[in-house]
């Protein structure tokens, strides 16, 4: 098993924070070799399947996730929502968060759980995983 935590302070408005966040499509320009599919397409809600298919050819695996949790933010309150990862070589769960912060800025908090298939790799894919999904948090909230 291998965690790890994100924290990002957007110049951006809470609800705007998390309209970036939240539209998974977004997530496959944002992490490299990776396409993602949404069921259904629109509006997320608890129940919504969103896949993460990575790799290339034969090398591809997908990430099943679904949202178990999903209260966006409202009247200027805190936004949360939980994938839980249901694939077979990726368990786990992702929870995604955003709070009002100091300035009209908006405080992201990104926290996932990662079991990977075989479990001697958890160190590399915790360091790894808080890399790519930095820099895919980064870019999401860099683009509108």
């Amino acid at each position: 098993m291998a965690t790890f935590f994100l924290e990002r302070t957007a110049p951006l408005p809470l609800d705007e924070t998390w309209r970036r966040l939240t539209e998974w499509h977004r997530h496959g320009a944002a992490v490299p070799l990776t396409r993602v599919t949404v069921t259904p397409d629109a509006p997320t809600r608890v129940g919504t399947l969103v896949v993460a298919r990575t790799g290339v050819g034969p090398l591809a695996f997908d990430d099943p996730m679904e949202v178990t949790v999903w209260e966006p933010p409202h009247d200027d309150g805190p936004g949360r929502c939980r994938l839980e990862k249901r694939g077979r070589l990726v368990r786990g769960w992702a929870e995604i968060e955003v709070r009002p912060g100091p300035g009209g800025r908006t405080r992201v908090l990104w926290r996932e759980r990662l079991d990977v298939l075989p479990s001697p790799l958890d160190g590399l894919v915790g360091r790894s995983g808080r890399y790519v999904f930095g820099r895919a948090v980064n870019q999401l909230l860099r683009r509108p």
